[in-house]
């Protein structure tokens, strides 16, 4: 700018002599105006070319230009350059930042300060019910039509959270919603929703949980303590005596059959997977689920006056499991005496183990009454029964088949069940090929 007003100067000076030799003092003055008007218009005509070269959408990376003109641009050119640099990178911490919020296993929605929506992630649309395209600004309570969202929202408080039913096509598989408000910026709120359902799910269990393991103890102790009572307080021949003892002997064991599965339970969920290192023969093991088995159905005939039940088993492959003996023979012999336990005296019960491309499969099939579908996704929960008064009958936990359901998951099979009322049931323990051996060294 120093180098354009010397210049400026200079050239009034050089004008400004001829016109005193020629003019005088006007001469002069005249020839001095007369190039500052020139100056000024090609002044004038620069400042115009260089607002057309900003004005251009794209600017020119070399104009053509000289002098501080050519130097102006430059200056221009780097500072709207690291402009550029600086939009680009805020706008990709903005494009992180919006893909972080989007993978977030949680919802997330922006409001306005009219409660109006600005922005969703995918999480959020599905968990309300939401589009994240159509949706945007409006009211989220004209979308969340929930009276106890609207009741929530509605409040000046929202330190807590609410809990909210959330959108889903089944009538069954409710989603729980855990929804809170968050005050930000300059009246905007962010609003923040997570499904809860698996942990409202895990409480019922465990709610349910401790209150059948209270019936199911209870039971036995009230026995208990009426006979104790009654043999402290009346006089009894030794008959009845010894009758009021084997009954109580009965609930006692009850009660050790219930402390030994919630045993056998805790053990499974809390330790490592079994190796596959340990080699467990598949026919002695089976040898020893037969001779139980038979000794149970011989127990319950004797206990009725009835016919013992027909117990048939395939011959068992040559082969062997790897795995857990101990939770091998609980899966095998829960699933059998459950068989036999439900199927009427002197019904069919057939054993048979099958080697399948997949692997290795164990099936028990009664002829017993059958099961009704709606029982059959529930019945390797804890202590569900399809019917409570059969079960206290044939004396069992409630939680054969959670045990064989977790020793599957543990040798990474599972357990399969199918059943047609007044058909029977068809039990299943399937184990993949990497736990099967073909040699039983």
């Amino acid at each position: 700018m120093i180098f354009s007003v010397f210049d400026l100067l200079m050239g009034v000076a050089v004008a400004a002599v001829p016109g005193w030799f020629l003019g005088g003092t006007v001469g002069a003055l005249s020839a001095a105006a007369l190039a500052l008007f020139a100056h000024a218009v090609v002044l004038v005509w620069r400042i115009h070319r260089l607002d057309q070269w900003l004005s251009a959408p794209h600017l020119q990376r070399d104009p053509p230009w000289q002098g501080i003109w050519l130097e102006m641009a430059s200056r221009i050119q780097r500072i709207l350059r690291l402009q550029e640099k600086q939009a680009a990178l805020h706008e990709k911490r903005l494009k992180d930042f919006l893909l972080a919020i989007q993978a977030s296993p949680n919802g997330v929605v922006l409001l306005d300060g009219d409660s109006r929506i600005e922005w969703c992630n995918d999480t959020a649309a599905s968990h309300l019910g939401l589009d994240a395209q159509k949706d945007r600004m409006q009211h989220i309570v004209h979308l969340v039509r929930d009276p106890v969202f609207a009741k929530y929202f509605a409040q000046d408080e929202h330190s807590s959270e609410v809990i909210i039913e959330g959108r889903t096509n089944s009538v069954v598989n409710v989603k729980k919603l855990s929804v809170q408000l968050h005050a930000y910026g300059e009246g905007r709120s962010l609003l923040l929703t997570r499904d809860i359902t698996a942990l409202a799910q895990a409480d019922a269990m465990r709610r349910d949980f401790v209150a059948n393991v209270s019936h199911e103890i209870r039971t036995p102790l009230t026995v208990l303590s009426g006979f104790v009572e009654t043999l402290q307080s009346i006089p009894l021949d030794a008959a009845e005596t010894k009758q009021y003892l084997q009954l109580m002997s009965v609930q006692s064991e009850r009660m050790q059959s219930l402390v030994a599965d919630l045993l056998t339970l805790s053990q499974l969920e809390g330790s490592q997977a079994p190796s596959v290192q340990e080699k467990v023969p598949l026919p002695p093991l089976m040898d020893h689920v037969h001779d139980d088995a038979l000794a149970l159905t011989e127990l319950l005939a004797s206990k009725s006056d009835g016919p013992v039940h027909q117990l048939v088993m395939d011959p068992v492959p040559e082969v062997a499991l790897l795995g857990s003996r101990s939770e091998l023979l609980s899966a095998v012999s829960n699933l059998v005496n459950n068989a036999i336990r439900y199927t009427p005296l002197g019904g069919l019960i057939h054993l048979q183990w099958s080697l399948t491309p997949e692997g290795a499969v164990f099936a028990v099939k009664d002829s017993g009454p059958g099961i009704a579908a709606e029982h059959l996704p529930r019945l390797s929960e804890r202590f569900y029964r399809v019917d409570r008064s059969r079960s206290r009958e044939t004396g069992g936990t409630g939680l054969g088949l959670a045990i064989a359901k977790h020793v599957m998951q543990r040798h990474g099979g599972e357990l399969r069940i199918e059943s047609v009322v007044g058909q029977g049931a068809t039990f299943k323990l399937c184990l993949p090929l990497s736990r099967v051996s073909n040699s039983l060294d």
